[in-house]
């Protein structure tokens, strides 16, 4: 028998006890038992379809919004969300908006067409603005379309260089942007609900931590025997999953047809928006602020993923650690690597083995090494 085939019978046989609470030992009495079927997921060499890196532009202290003056052009700078750029653009985006607001004007440039730029761009559509996107990269060329895009802020900024006042604006940035991707869900955008299991060698470890946790709805820790994951704490909770190369098309195509103007050029320092007519540019260029702004705090959090073919149903998310699995209808996510300061965007062949590896041992019941 081949070691795919024992990967496989093994889940299976562990997905099908857990839904009747069988699986190890027997559950305590009143233990709710989780009844639903968990697809295995093939992971073998041959089923990688491609691998891709991109880098997360990470600031220690988290997201820049601000405003500066540059000649005659009022500029909002707006980027270094990290790991979080799909999942907080709608929130941080309404914080930019609220720094154009600020001084009456009808036309706006938005420099970057990620998840950020867009975001950005729509929101002041929405507002009455004129906008037009300056980009050197249309999707699906941009970073945002390498996230794997769980809703679940991660990899933001470092615990200690977290101020208070960045406490209040990050938890009002997660907030709306929440409840803005609500709206958004069904097939058209390719956002949806799915279920989570996260899972640990500790109790409640992981991110659903306050003050967001009432965003994770309907969480319930799972017992031993409840669950086919080779781990003794996995909570169970549903979330919002956004299919960023449906995603982003979608709202780039919501952005011409509400008249917005796109131009593909790039910008090398700061000072060339004096060139543009538009009197206000959010700078939305995320690891290029780096660069274009002087902002040396700016450092790549270099991650990839390989993807396996498509799995229909496979219907469900999962972490472990550094490892997570997300299933899109192009492809499966298998994700787990962060190397900090890496600017190089070659496939780390090293990492990558480690990671498959690490999930086939996941999925074959055994702890990751």
């Amino acid at each position: 028998m081949t070691s795919r085939s024992l990967h496989r019978r093994h889940f299976l046989r562990s997905a099908g006890l857990a839904a009747l609470g069988l699986a190890g030992c027997s559950p305590p009495a009143g233990t709710l038992v989780t009844k639903r079927r968990f697809a295995p997921v093939n992971i073998e060499e041959d089923r990688i379809i491609r691998t891709v890196v991109g880098l997360r532009p990470f600031r220690p202290e988290g997201f820049v919004v601000r405003e500066e003056r540059v000649g005659s052009k009022r500029v909002i700078h707006h980027y270094g969300h990290g790991g979080c750029g799909v999942t907080l653009s709608w929130g941080t985006a309404q914080l930019a908006l609220e720094e154009v607001l600020r001084e009456e004007t009808s036309s706006c440039a938005v420099i970057g067409c990620g998840a950020v730029g867009l975001a950005t761009a729509r929101l002041l559509q929405k507002a009455g603005k004129s906008v037009t996107i300056y980009t050197k990269d249309l999707p699906p060329q941009t970073t945002s379309n390498i996230a794997g895009a769980k809703w679940q802020p991660f990899t933001l900024a470092d615990r200690d260089r977290r101020t208070p006042e960045f406490e209040v604006r990050f938890e009002r940035a997660a907030r709306f942007a929440h409840r803005y991707f609500q709206d958004l869900v069904g097939s058209h955008y390719g956002v949806s609900w799915v279920e989570s299991y996260g899972c640990s060698d500790k109790p409640s470890e992981g991110y659903l931590q306050d003050p967001l946790a009432d965003l994770y709805p309907d969480r319930e820790d799972l017992a031993p025997g409840t669950h086919p994951f080779p781990y003794d704490h996995v909570q169970r909770y549903t979330t919002l999953f956004i299919e960023t190369p449906v995603y982003l098309e979608a709202v780039l195509r919501d952005f011409m047809i509400m008249g917005g103007k796109l131009v593909v050029r790039g910008f090398t320092m700061m000072g060339e928006v004096e060139s543009l007519p538009e009197p206000v540019v959010v700078n939305c260029t995320g690891l290029g602020a780096r660069e274009l702004v002087g902002d040396t705090e700016l450092t790549p959090i270099k991650g990839q993923l390989s993807v396996l073919l498509p799995q229909p149903e496979v219907d469900y998310l999962t972490t472990a650690g550094m490892l997570y699995m997300f299933p899109r209808r192009d492809g499966i996510l298998l994700g787990g690597t962060t190397e900090r300061g890496e600017w190089d965007l070659g496939v780390n062949e090293d990492a990558k083995a480690k990671m498959i590896a690490g999930h086939r041992a996941f999925f074959a019941g055994e702890k990751p090494v």
